[in-house]
């Protein structure tokens, strides 16, 4: 059995169908659905069972469910909000609950587990984000989202459970299964949202002391799955990679990628990133892939121009906007 933590969220909801286009079915989702539209996510797809978040804590502490066969965790629930104000609850979100489940299969079980690190781990890094365990305290993350994940990662590495485990340092994701993320979702996705209301005006940020221009990794959610999938089949590899592509993009090239494909044109303009949250903001990512290729992992990520065309297309422009299962 699979159990995938966040699974009707955005990458949860993901790694789902990914596993259903495997034959895969045998899969229950964790998550705490409130009152989102997210459980939209999880209806096209084949899963077995549904258990609330804060009920899954629970059980692992039962010595019957953890002992019945050599199952695996995908830990991707979290607070993805970067923008979120309340510490206490981004801990104990994302660091505490995270914890518990490490500590839980560290002590009791050789179940594979795999989670959901950050690229904003990285803060405005200058050492090439590279993904070396030994290195996690230089890092400077710059906001509380990002040291609450960045916690998580040094937990890890103090308890050497990195030679049990598979933590994901995910960059700019983006494509189906968003929609529920409101202003967190991707800026492809909002942007794609502004042109259809006409607003060929897009506005976009630079830095107030610097005048630095946004340019970062974009992976399409469809190549994140399948890394994914790759450290399930291969659960003798464990520790700490990147998941990026390995390539940065402005901004720039995004509104240009969304003209050409949608057939206008759009006007882009500067304007200084507002001053209480400039040196909070992330400018530049690019992922060294150097660790994930040594693990063994050799499939060629999407261009940008593929992924964009692929998320229109495919998805944003028809009225079943979802991952589905044929």
């Amino acid at each position: 059995m699979i159990y995938v933590t966040g699974g009707a969220g955005f990458i949860g909801s993901a790694v789902i169908w990914e596993l259903n286009k495997n034959g895969i079915t045998d899969i229950v989702v964790v998550d705490h659905l409130g009152e989102s539209d997210k459980w939209k996510n999880l209806t096209p797809l084949k899963v077995e069972d549904y258990i609330d978040k804060f009920r899954f804590l629970e059980m692992l502490k039962n010595e019957k469910f953890y002992k019945t066969g050599n199952d695996a965790i995908v830990h991707m629930g979290a607070c993805s909000t970067t923008t979120e104000k309340d510490a206490s609850y981004l801990f104990e979100n994302n660091f505490n609950y995270t914890k518990q489940i490490m500590e839980w299969q560290f002590k009791n079980t050789s179940w594979k587990v795999i989670y959901a690190s950050s690229a904003a781990t990285y803060g405005n890094d200058q050492n090439g984000f590279i993904d070396d365990i030994n290195a996690l305290h230089s890092l400077k993350p710059l906001n509380k989202y990002a040291y609450s994940k960045h916690l998580v990662d040094i937990n890890n590495y103090h308890n050497k459970r990195f030679s049990r485990l598979v933590g994901l340092k995910f960059f700019n994701v983006f494509g189906p299964n968003e929609y529920h993320k409101g202003d967190m979702a991707s800026f492809i996705y909002n942007a794609y949202h502004q042109i259809l209301r006409k607003e060929y005006r897009i506005q976009l940020f630079s830095s107030t002391t610097n005048q630095l221009t946004l340019s970062r990794d974009f992976i399409y959610i469809k190549d994140v799955v399948k890394v994914i999938l790759f450290f399930l089949e291969n659960p003798d590899i464990d520790g700490l990679f990147n998941v990026g592509t390995g390539l940065s993009h402005t901004w720039e090239d995004i509104v240009l990628e969304l003209s050409d494909l949608l057939n206008i044109t759009s006007v882009v303009k500067n304007i200084p990133i507002p001053s209480n949250i400039d040196k909070q903001y992330q400018y530049y990512t690019k992922a060294d892939l150097t660790n994930l290729r040594l693990a063994g992992y050799d499939k060629q990520f999407m261009s940008l121009s593929d992924s964009m065309k692929d998320y229109v297309t495919n998805y944003l422009q028809k009225n079943d906007k979802r991952l589905t299962i044929n």
